[in-house]
């Protein structure tokens, strides 16, 4: 659904070009609302749009046959959905879904490649980003393989809680799974710790972050490294 532009580019991306080159952005691409759940690429398929969120947040799934999909990355208003169309591969790797609704700015595969020739400034900034996501994707795939739950668990937190601004969110037992590669019962567990230890409240997958301090002490480094 297209809602109208906003008068402030939010992307954070987007604002650390030229006001030229937003302004060029800002008349190409369409401002939409994406609704949770969303699925806007499988892997193998043609990448259509490359995304820029403004409020949504969007997740980057590792997909294999006969497992739960695992969530490899979070992509808010930090980043972009798409970017390995900045290499001019057009296939999507991984499976991208709408984790949290909101708005942002879409541009056709055609419009995005015209915009990179139009605004050399734009090629650079999004190198530097795709560099930047390469380095947090390892990073997940280390953070997965060597620390805990609890830990693990408290990172994805503080991730989301980055890109939706708000303290209070809502992830079904059946995200949180994914989210941490484990059965609903590990996510029962962890969540209850942080719970005891008054870092969150979590009832019937309604989630507020209490205490943002002590959830980074618990959170493995990773959440810090993937920040930077």
């Amino acid at each position: 659904m297209s809602v109208n532009l906003p008068n402030t580019i939010e992307n954070q991306l987007l604002l650390r070009l030229s006001p030229t080159g937003r302004d060029r952005i800002g008349a190409q691409s369409d401002c939409i609302e994406l609704l949770s759940g969303s699925v806007l690429y499988e892997p193998g398929h043609m990448i259509e749009h490359a995304y820029f969120p403004l409020s949504t947040v969007i997740c980057l799934m590792a997909t294999l046959p006969d497992h739960h999909p695992l969530e490899m990355s979070l992509v808010g208003n930090e980043g972009m959905v798409g970017a390995s169309l900045v290499l001019g591969v057009p296939t999507a790797a991984m499976q991208a879904s709408v984790h949290n609704p909101g708005s942002c700015l879409r541009l056709s595969c055609v419009q995005l490649q015209a915009a990179m020739i139009e605004i050399p400034e734009l090629r650079t900034t999004l190198n530097h980003y795709l560099h930047r996501q390469v380095m947090q994707l390892a990073q997940s795939a280390a953070c997965i393989h060597f620390h805990d739950i609890e830990q693990r668990l408290a990172r994805w937190l503080l991730m989301t809680h980055d890109r939706v601004h708000c303290d209070h969110f809502h992830f079904t037992h059946e995200c949180l799974a994914n989210m941490l590669g484990v059965r609903r019962s590990g996510v029962t567990l962890a969540a209850g710790l942080l719970q005891h230890q008054g870092l969150i409240q979590y009832t019937r997958g309604e989630i507020t972050i209490v205490d943002r301090q002590g959830l980074e002490a618990v959170s493995c480094l990773c959440y810090s490294a993937s920040s930077m």
